[in-house]
C-alpha cells in the first residue's frame, strides 16, 4: 500500500468576480474552494475536456436550429395566412360607390379597434394558431386554397 502524496500548493490570481463565484459555488455546495478549484483545473486537462466542451457546443447549436426552424415555420403559416385571407377578401369584397366608401371607413376603423382587442385577448391566452396546425400536414394532401 503506498502512503498518500502531500498535495503541492500553488499560489493564483483570480478577477474579483471569479473569486467572488468561486466562494458562492464552494458556500452553496458546502465544499472548499480549493477542491472546487481542483477539479475544475482537472476538468479543464483532461483529454476529454474537448470533447465535452465540443459536445455542450453541439447540444446548444441543435438546440438553436430547432428554435430557429420553429420560427420559420411559424413565419411561413404566417405569410401564407395572410396571403389565403388577401386572396379571399380581394375576391369577395365588391367595391362600393364614395357615399357608402366614407360609411365603410368610419365603420372600419371602429371594427379595426374590435380586432385589435380581440388579437391581443388570444395572444394571451391562447391557443396559438401554430398549436392549431400540424406539422406533419401533406402538401399534396391539403389540396391548396
Amino acid at each position: 500500500m503506498t502512503a498518500r502524496q502531500k498535495k503541492v500548493q500553488i499560489s493564483v490570481y483570480l478577477d474579483p468576480p471569479l473569486m467572488t463565484m468561486l466562494q458562492d459555488y464552494a458556500a452553496r455546495r458546502d465544499q472548499s474552494q480549493s477542491m472546487i478549484a481542483e477539479a475544475a483545473i482537472a476538468s479543464f486537462l483532461s483529454p476529454d475536456a474537448d470533447e465535452r466542451r465540443e459536445a455542450a457546443i453541439t447540444k446548444r447549436l441543435d438546440q438553436v436550429d430547432r428554435r430557429l426552424a420553429r420560427q420559420e415555420r411559424d413565419i411561413g403559416i404566417a405569410v401564407e395566412t395572410l396571403a389565403v385571407f388577401v386572396r379571399f377578401w380581394l375576391a369577395t369584397t365588391p367595391a362600393l360607390p364614395e357615399p357608402a366608401a366614407q360609411a365603410a371607413r368610419s365603420k372600419a376603423a371602429e371594427r379595426y379597434e374590435a380586432f385589435v382587442t380581440a388579437l391581443g385577448r388570444r395572444l394571451a391566452k391562447g391557443p396559438k394558431l401554430r398549436q392549431e396546425i400540424s406539422e406533419d400536414v401533406d402538401p399534396e394532401e391539403s389540396g391548396g386554397v
